[in-house]
């Protein structure tokens, strides 16, 4: 659940340790103990600590040192991650589960403990709710085709709201064609904040699931989710929460939530790209179909019939993506030696202050005003296309997204195709916050 409190987030933050592999008794030397930064203490948190550990903030674009601030695109990958990466592929790297040699066993034990890390880090009950995926697109994917779409019959309703990205629209209506279902979408209000009230109102006897974002990845808003998933489950419907662009700024705990399904990217928190999660209620993934057939995830096959293994190994067909879901678990390794009460403290701080320098700006237009926001930051420029002002920041080595971030219904709530969007991590630092105002004031003075 997000919080707001600082009170009520260290309450809900949980506290990481050092983690050996269990591979360590038999991989002797070549076994993997992450390098976690301790950058919790009396100190408090220490930008500069933090941001020594990602190479690629030293990268000199135009001449200029890199400002980051697409992390809502992607984040940014630190040294203990691309080491473990490293690690495994010189001292691991093995197909997983069925090897009766070394490198199976210590790869197994690389990819399992990631599995246990997640559900970890998601506050699931067991690491068999956790399903590795290429990211959130195909764990929605894989909830739609794999769970929902044999729910449904002609006339059903699926409720999403205005906020969503494509990969938590288009799946939807792939199947709602192929089925006759109806896509029912709660509005939002002038700031960009769900309508509680509305979203309520459709639900009814038709109604055979809800998928609805945790924070938007065009706006920033945080959604009352809480109350969307209890609201869905009054009326007997199962729900999926879209956490990508919350888990790396926000303390999330599915069970408190209660959330059916969640799923989130690993790339927007720390890791690697093509590696992201789904968690599942563990009755709602035994019920579900496989979604795709192949090795790994099958107990046993004949010409007529085939025996599938239980969730999760039933959904991962194929070879995983083994090395990056290791860097995944170092990831969340990472995050929770930093502390997400302190991330989240120190994000909010920043985003404030960017707002408030923002608004100063004459001609500059926020984009997505809701009282409750995560770290993005949408704007549009008189005279200026956002084309134009992506490539003038760029000039200045300022890295931010420009365009309709793949939310194209919400933007055109607001007679919009685009919006400059910066999107901060807690990487980040006020000097680059003013640097980014100062580029924006110059552009709009000509």
């Amino acid at each position: 659940m997000i919080i707001s409190d600082i009170g009520e987030i260290e309450a809900w933050a949980r506290e990481y340790g050092r983690y050996s592999f269990d591979g360590a008794d038999k991989g002797g030397a070549n076994a993997y103990t992450p390098t976690v930064s301790p950058f919790r203490g009396a100190d408090g948190f220490d930008v500069n600590k933090i941001r020594a550990d990602f190479p690629i903030l030293s990268e000199k674009i135009n001449g200029r040192d890199l400002i980051w601030l697409d992390n809502g695109a992607t984040t940014q990958k630190p040294r203990q991650v691309i080491d473990r990466i490293k690690h495994f592929y010189e001292h691991e790297n093995s197909n997983i589960h069925r090897g009766a040699h070394e490198l199976a066993a210590r790869s197994t034990d690389a990819y399992e403990g990631a599995r246990k890390k997640t559900a970890e880090f998601l506050g699931a009950p067991s690491p068999d709710d956790i399903v590795f995926v290429r990211g959130t697109t195909e764990g929605i994917n894989l909830v739609a085709q794999s769970y929902v779409k044999p729910l449904l019959k002609q006339g059903d309703e699926i409720v999403l709201t205005l906020l969503e990205h494509h990969a938590n629209i288009v799946p939807w209506q792939l199947i709602a064609e192929e089925t006759g279902a109806v896509l029912r979408v709660a509005p939002i209000d002038r700031s960009g904040q769900i309508i509680l009230s509305e979203y309520e109102k459709l639900f009814n006897g038709r109604t055979k699931f809800a998928s609805v974002t945790q924070v938007s990845n065009a706006l920033g808003t945080i959604t009352p989710v809480y109350e969307m998933v209890q609201t869905a489950h009054r009326y007997g419907v199962r729900i999926l929460v879209d956490g990508a662009q919350s888990v790396a700024h926000t303390p999330v705990d599915v069970t408190a939530l209660d959330a059916d399904f969640f799923v989130f990217s690993g790339h927007k928190i720390f890791a690697p790209t093509g590696i992201g999660a789904l968690y599942g209620k563990h009755e709602l993934l035994q019920t579900a179909k496989p979604y795709q057939g192949g090795g790994n995830m099958i107990k046993d096959v004949t010409f007529e019939r085939t025996v599938y293994n239980p969730a999760p190994g039933k959904f991962e067909a194929g070879t995983g993506n083994i090395a990056d879901a290791a860097g995944l678990g170092a990831a969340l390794d990472y995050v929770g030696s930093v502390g997400l009460a302190e991330i989240q403290k120190y994000e909010h701080e920043l985003l404030e202050y960017a707002t408030g320098e923002l608004r100063k700006i004459s001609g500059l237009t926020l984009i997505g005003t809701a009282s409750r926001k995560a770290s993005v930051i949408s704007f549009v420029l008189d005279r200026f296309t956002t084309e134009q002002a992506g490539k003038y920041l760029n000039a200045k080595g300022i890295a931010v997204r420009a365009g309709h971030h793949c939310a194209q219904p919400v933007l055109r709530h607001f007679g919009l195709e685009a919006t400059v969007r910066p999107t901060l991590a807690f990487y980040n630092t006020a000097g680059e916050v003013e640097a980014l105002v100062n580029a924006v004031r110059e552009l709009t003075n000509g």
